[in-house]
């Protein structure tokens, strides 16, 4: 049986959740009420990742026991206070109205349609077609180490610092590591994969024996760790910060310090755990839009190893 719809304050808005009491993570007990709790414990930092971006919400209707649908078209009946952004597919010939933040209410709201992770784009309302964000993911194989993923994560530091840019890292929420860096808004999707490709190859230079650039999977050894510059492709998106993972762990993306990363575990931070790490520490990507960098030298590198020879980004 359905249990009540209840009505939760958010803001000056008022979002109504219909069976906050259906369970979601049924490993954990915690149920459609415990998301939105956790969401609200969040909600600067939640609110600032997803800010002006067009979002794709993964969705499981009956929880995670059940199917899980990728949406992107905001629906039909959604409140007249919601933003949405219409961003083109030009491959299809279609277009979609999707979420767009600007108010933790719209993600209160997306959590009553049944949305557990949040994969915005990396690119704004204000100009879709001009990434403003550049994401490093360290994305293990699945034979590799989660100290080789600490391992290069240190050199991906390494390579930012020497270009004099800062990064902000975080879990992915499974096994892996992002870290992202806002830069100027100055190049389109093509090019900021280039310099995506150009970093990843300066990676993998310096640590040959963990890291591989190799696209296709079949190819690359399975305890190497890829790091994977196509998530800069356009309409491509993974998990913001901040996002639980569809997983009956119920873990979530959580922004780190550089410091922690020798030591973290990626289940140390779960929907249970984050909100008093959250409460105690704030958003670790607070700063994060203070400063744009520039891609031209990543770019610069582009130019120089496709003259030498090296492909530039595959097609996805």
């Amino acid at each position: 049986m359905a249990s009540p719809a209840i009505q939760v304050e958010v803001g000056d808005l008022e979002v109504r959740v219909s069976n906050p009491d259906r369970v979601y993570f049924p490993d954990l007990g915690l149920t459609k009420r415990d998301l939105v709790d956790y969401y609200l414990s969040v909600g600067d930092g939640i609110v600032r990742a997803l800010r002006e971006r067009p979002c794709m919400l993964h969705r499981f209707p009956d929880g995670l026991a059940g199917e899980k649908v990728h949406q992107k078209r905001v629906p039909n009946g959604a409140p007249p206070w919601l933003e949405t952004v219409r961003v083109k597919f030009p491959r299809y010939n279609r277009h979609a109205d999707e979420l767009c933040v600007t108010k933790l209410a719209d993600v209160i709201w997306a959590v009553q349609m049944s949305t557990v992770e949040f994969h915005p784009w990396n690119s704004r309302r204000a100009d879709t077609e001009q990434p403003d964000e550049w994401r490093i993911d360290l994305d293990p194989m699945p034979d590799c180490p989660f100290d080789r993923v600490r391992r290069v994560a240190g050199v991906a530091r390494s390579v930012l610092d020497d270009l004099g840019i800062t990064g902000y890292p975080k879990t992915s929420g499974g096994r892996g590591l992002h870290v992202y860096v806002r830069i100027r808004p100055d190049w389109g999707f093509g090019d900021v994969r280039r310099a995506a490709l150009a970093f990843a190859r300066e990676v993998e230079r310096r640590a040959p024996d963990d890291v591989t650039t190799t696209w296709w999977r079949k190819d690359r050894d399975p305890a190497a760790l890829f790091v994977d510059y196509n998530q800069n492709a356009r309409d491509h998106t993974i998990a913001s910060a901040y996002s639980v993972r569809g997983n009956q762990r119920g873990t979530v993306s959580a922004p780190i310090t550089w410091d922690e990363i020798a030591d973290v575990e990626p289940d140390d931070f779960t929907i249970q755990t984050v909100p008093a790490r959250f409460a105690q520490l704030g958003d670790l990507h607070a700063t994060i839009d203070d400063e744009h960098f520039s891609l031209e030298t990543l770019l610069e590198w582009a130019t120089r190893d496709e003259k030498a020879g090296l492909e530039g980004p595959a097609d996805d």
